[in-house]
């Protein structure tokens, strides 16, 4: 058994983490549980940025294509797998190195989950019907009326968030901000928070450039194809959380609005609206980031910054570089 059960390492998008984990695997004996919330859905590979099969390859990967888009993933369901998962690599002998950007997952696991009602599908579809009738904005006005706190930190159109907090409401007659107890820590959490690597950016130019390479990067690879697939099987929509993912819905809705063969100056559009959106998650992540004090923060732009994260993962595990 290693005696440190987990790493995680984690950053803003296109901040360099999948390579530094790669790298670390090769050095030390460890597996890879993905802290990404897109990437448990099958089908979905360039805009996820997937490992490749030849990385899968190279190193043990978990919670990777474990789901059809049509279904949902919680951060419940992340919790218990990998408190499971990292059991068992630890039973082989293998640390775990948690790796993602989904910063909901890693605080879940850190501070632990309030017990809030599950999810109802019955209640989700009334008030989808009510959004596609009314809008999403005023369905964040109903909510700043019943749980003013949650919509306070919701903008008027993050519709999967306001639906369920609304949800919550109809559910439990409270609001969801009533759960939200404030905790700081988890003492069943198998990574402690000073284990926690974060790939982080003094200039945010550079994680900007290196985002829009990205973009770039995916629509040369068939990015708009793969999401011509999706919505050929006539079963997904952008009510799912898998196709409200960064990039799926701005292709999925340029789609939708132009068919199949849209313009290159429409196409333009969708990269500008995608790389934007792109950015807005970066930020969110990074404030996420900043409410975990204890992490072990590396310039994810400095040219030492890979050398840097092996000498952090020396300092837990050992060995050499």
């Amino acid at each position: 058994m290693p005696h440190v059960s987990c790493i995680g390492l984690a950053g803003p998008t296109a901040s360099g983490k999948s390579a530094a984990s790669l790298a670390i695997a090769q050095r030390w004996p460890a597996e890879i549980i993905s802290v990404d919330s897109a990437l448990v859905y099958r089908g979905m590979d360039i805009g996820t940025a997937k490992p490749t099969a030849a990385e899968l390859a190279q190193v043990p990967h978990h919670l990777i294509d474990i789901l059809d888009p049509l279904q949902n993933y919680s951060a419940a369901d992340f919790v218990r797998d990998t408190t499971r998962l990292v059991d068992e690599i630890n039973q082989r002998g293998r640390t775990a190195l948690l790796v993602g950007g989904t910063m909901l997952y890693f605080k879940a696991l850190l501070v632990g989950l309030d017990d809030m009602p599950p999810a109802d599908t019955a209640v989700r579809e009334r008030i989808d019907a009510r959004a596609a009738v009314l809008g999403w904005p005023a369905l964040h006005a109903e909510l700043a009326r019943l749980d003013p706190m949650t919509a306070a930190r919701l903008p008027p159109n993050d519709s999967q968030r306001i639906q369920r907090a609304l949800e919550v409401f109809e559910v439990s007659g409270r609001p969801l901000s009533s759960f939200q107890t404030g905790r700081t820590h988890n003492p069943d959490s198998p990574l402690a928070p000073e284990h926690l690597i974060s790939l982080e950016p003094h200039d945010r130019a550079w994680l900007h450039a290196r985002i829009a390479q990205r973009f770039d990067a995916m629509l040369a690879d068939g990015f708009m194809m793969e999401v011509k697939r999706l919505r050929a099987r006539g079963d997904l929509s952008t009510d799912l959380p898998s196709m409200r993912c960064v990039g799926y819905r701005q292709a999925w809705e340029l789609l939708e609005a132009h068919g199949d063969t849209p313009s290159a100056a429409q196409l333009a559009d969708m990269r500008e609206l995608g790389i934007a959106a792109t950015r807005q998650l970066a930020k969110r992540q990074l404030t996420w980031l900043r409410s975990m004090p204890q992490r072990q923060v590396i310039a994810c732009d400095a040219p030492d910054a890979l050398v840097r994260v092996l000498e952090s993962v020396q300092a837990l595990l050992g060995g050499s570089i």
